[in-house]
């Protein structure tokens, strides 16, 4: 029903910036909860961060400050603005959308290389 494609990872030095996108198909995008996670090798994934269809956001302690979590219902389009990057934020980031307990999509993962 619902497909998530992320874009925008790539290979950045450690205080630099990047854009993740996650472009949703389906019709539920607007009124579901849109997060970001990720996965290093050999760490379990991790909530970044995650929106609400109100607007509300939360964040994972070590990206607050860094970390900007925001979306465009209009395009069915969600985005992790990434700044001040560090060597430990390297992970597959994946999108996430959850409306209820039966409807939970998540994304392939794009790879964020951040080097020192």
């Amino acid at each position: 029903q619902v497909q998530l494609v992320e874009s925008g990872g790539g290979l950045v030095q450690a205080g630099g910036s990047l854009k993740l996108s996650c472009a949703a198909s389906g019709t539920i995008f607007s009124i579901s909860t849109m997060g970001w996670y990720r996965q290093a090798t050999g760490k379990q994934r991790e909530l970044v961060a995650n929106i609400t269809s109100g607007g509300k956001t939360n964040y994972d302690d070590s990206v607050k400050g860094r970390f900007t979590i925001f979306r465009d219902n209009a395009k069915n389009t969600g985005y992790l603005q990434m700044t001040s990057l560090k060597p430990e934020d390297t992970a597959v980031y994946y999108c996430n959308l959850w409306l209820i307990k039966y409807m939970d999509y998540w994304g392939k993962g794009t790879l964020v290389t951040v080097s020192s």
